[in-house]
């Protein structure tokens, strides 16, 4: 019974996230401002996280988890080097 509810529980995750990595690709093409699209970029690696893991819990495998480790690691330091490069101008000093 709580095998289906678990199942159950992914299936409604997995469209919830799906509709939030539609959305911020719909922000990142349309945002108004660099600034809303630098936050949409920053929301959606964070979403794309989320639905891997997802996946992985899903799909019971170990791969996924490595694989959302490093989608977050490079999300990160992209969101860095790019909110650097809009407040100075450069990456590197």
């Amino acid at each position: 019974m709580s095998f289906d509810i678990l199942n159950l529980a992914l299936d409604i995750a997995v469209v919830a996230v799906t509709l939030a990595v539609v959305l911020c690709g719909w922000r990142l093409l349309r945002g108004p401002q660099i600034t809303d699209r630098v936050l949409a970029l920053d929301t959606l690696y964070m979403n794309v996280v989320a639905l891997v893991v997802l996946l992985g819990i899903r799909w019971n495998t170990a791969l996924l988890f490595e694989a959302a480790l490093l989608v977050a690691m490079l999300g990160f330091v992209a969101t860095v080097a790019l909110a650097r490069y809009l407040s100075r101008g450069d990456v590197v000093e």
